[in-house]
């Protein structure tokens, strides 16, 4: 790639970046809306089957810190990345 494919590249990556974050804002708060289910605790045990609001809000918390709070946090790192002096020259 050339310095500006990599530039353009880099930039993309910190816009999907946001995108990300804002799904992930998006997520939360359809997490935070879901009412918590008197026997939340008991279903997560595995003691009782879960409900429905008890596995969306499960599965929106193993979606924000398993996926996209991970993605997000790579994306921008990559979008700041700069190879060492050396590499740079050798391209």
């Amino acid at each position: 790639m050339t310095d500006d494919e990599v530039a353009a590249a880099q930039a993309r990556a910190l816009e999907l970046a946001a995108e990300v974050e804002a799904l992930a804002a998006k997520v939360r708060d359809f997490h935070d809306s879901i009412p918590v289910s008197p026997q939340e605790a008991v279903m997560l045990l595995g003691e009782e089957d879960m409900d429905v609001a008890t596995a969306l809000r499960s599965t929106t918390e193993c979606v924000l810190v398993d996926r996209l709070q991970p993605a997000a946090v790579e994306l921008k790192k990559w979008a700041a990345y700069k190879p060492p002096a050396k590499a740079r020259n050798e391209t």
